[in-house]
């Protein structure tokens, strides 16, 4: 494997910890405030490498897509490729940390407690959907007091 995607791997991988951690025992602090409530801060760990590792292989993967209908033969043809699968994995840490930092952004709005959020944000780092969707129950009440104060001004 190339070592400029091990190192986009590693790189992408330990930088976000710090995040991670922040919102699973510090949700409230002023650091996690500052840092996880910054999207510059949250983007940039992973942006670069992802960038660096995206542009060689655009050409490709976009020729791929763009040419014919993706097929699980034609994703599973395009991931023999070792910086294609690592890009996919920074991929994977992005999205888990945007739905990660969305939902501990509801979780603090709602004044949910630690006990229901780290759980709730450790699935999240590892099966982002589903800590979705759980983040998303936690804080429905939430979300419907939201939707039905909007709908009034909207009157």
């Amino acid at each position: 494997m190339d070592s400029i995607a091990v190192a986009m791997f590693w790189i992408s991988s330990i930088l976000i910890i710090p995040f991670w951690s922040l919102m699973w025992f510090m949700p409230q602090h002023e650091l996690t405030r500052r840092f996880v409530g910054d999207i510059r801060w949250s983007v940039l760990p992973l942006l670069i490498p992802y960038v660096i590792l995206a542009l060689p292989n655009a050409p490709n993967i976009l020729i791929t897509f763009a040419s014919q209908m993706p097929t699980p033969e034609i994703v599973v043809d395009l991931f023999q490729d070792d910086e294609v699968i690592v890009l996919g994995w920074l991929h994977f840490l992005a999205f888990d940390l945007f739905i990660g930092r969305y939902v501990w952004l509801r979780m603090l709005s709602t004044k949910r407690p630690i006990y229901v959020s780290t759980p709730i944000l450790i699935l999240c780092t590892l099966m982002a959907p589903l800590g979705f969707l759980l983040g998303l129950l936690a804080t429905w009440q939430h979300n419907q007091v939201e939707r039905d104060s909007v709908m009034n001004h909207v009157k």
